[in-house]
């Protein structure tokens, strides 16, 4: 469901998000996530270009949150790098426009047809509703704590962060 371009977004914000005052470089970011060095410096100039995160040049410069992670939204995320999710790959038909001349000379089977394409195209919009929701409900920060979570779970300890 999310885009390559999305998931190095994330990836590299979750590495900035694990010591927000410390400036990163893309080369430091990408090494620590496996990433492609080119195509993350793509994703995190259009990361800045939405405020995500901020540039300083220099031998100490380099990246880091533009806000704190509770404020960065995963659909802000998302939006900044053209990676909104994909709507359903399966073709829907046109909508019925409600009309009663859209139902002249059909038969029983086109119109139970016709009213089970309304209520898929009714229900693709309600999930794409509730992604929308979800995803500006999620903040960096939580997927920050699952990310640490996880850690702790791989540790020799296999500790477990709830919360």
């Amino acid at each position: 469901m999310l885009r390559r371009s999305a998931v190095h977004a994330l990836k590299a914000l979750l590495e900035l998000a694990q010591d927000p005052a410390q400036w990163r470089s893309v080369r430091d970011l990408a090494q620590a996530q496996g990433l492609p060095e080119p195509m993350l410096e793509q994703v995190v100039l259009r990361l800045r270009r939405a405020g995500l995160v901020v540039a300083r040049r220099g031998r100490q410069g380099g990246y880091r949150l533009g806000a704190a992670a509770e404020a960065v939204s995963l659909a802000a995320v998302l939006a900044a790098v053209g990676a909104r999710p994909q709507r359903s790959r399966q073709a829907l038909p046109p909508p019925w426009t409600g009309q009663d001349d859209d139902l002249d000379g059909l038969d029983a089977s086109e119109g139970a047809r016709r009213a089970g394409d309304q209520v898929t195209q009714a229900l693709d919009r309600r999930l794409q509703q509730a992604v929308q929701r979800e995803l500006a409900a999620l903040t960096l920060a939580d997927l920050a704590h699952d990310l640490s979570s996880a850690r702790a779970a791989l540790s020799e300890e296999g500790g477990l962060l709830l919360g």
